[in-house]
């Protein structure tokens, strides 16, 4: 029903920062909840932030708080992560990810980008 693709990943060295975009395709983009979700070499895929379908509201994972922002742009169908003072913990495959639910479980969203590679070097 929402056909997703992130881009904007790459690699980059500690401290430095990436802006993640993700372009939706689909007949109630301003209806979903969004979310952002990483995965690194041979760990479970974790969630990192969410957004509602206004974007009033924001959820983060600790572990980004500060550094991280999550933004959606209804008008242009996508969703944001802009990150900051980037750490090598955070490289990872990022993933978008579209709901009906405001929550940070993944089996929850029900429609899945392709994946963005964030490297940051130390």
């Amino acid at each position: 029903q929402v056909q997703l693709i992130e881009s904007g990943g790459g690699l980059v060295q500690a401290g430095g920062s990436l802006r993640l975009s993700c372009a939706a395709s689909g007949r109630t983009f301003s209806s979903v909840t969004m979310a952002w979700f990483r995965q690194a070499p041979g760990k479970e895929r974790e969630f990192v932030a969410s957004i509602s379908r206004s974007g009033g509201s924001t959820f983060y994972v600790n572990s980004v708080k500060g550094r991280f922002t999550i933004s959606r742009d209804n008008a242009k169908n996508t969703v944001y992560l802009q990150m900051n003072s980037l750490k090598p913990e955070d490289t990872a495959v990022y993933y978008c990810a579209a709901g009906s639910t405001y929550t940070t479980r993944p089996q929850d969203f029900d429609s899945w980008g392709q994946g963005t590679q964030v490297a940051v070097s130390s």
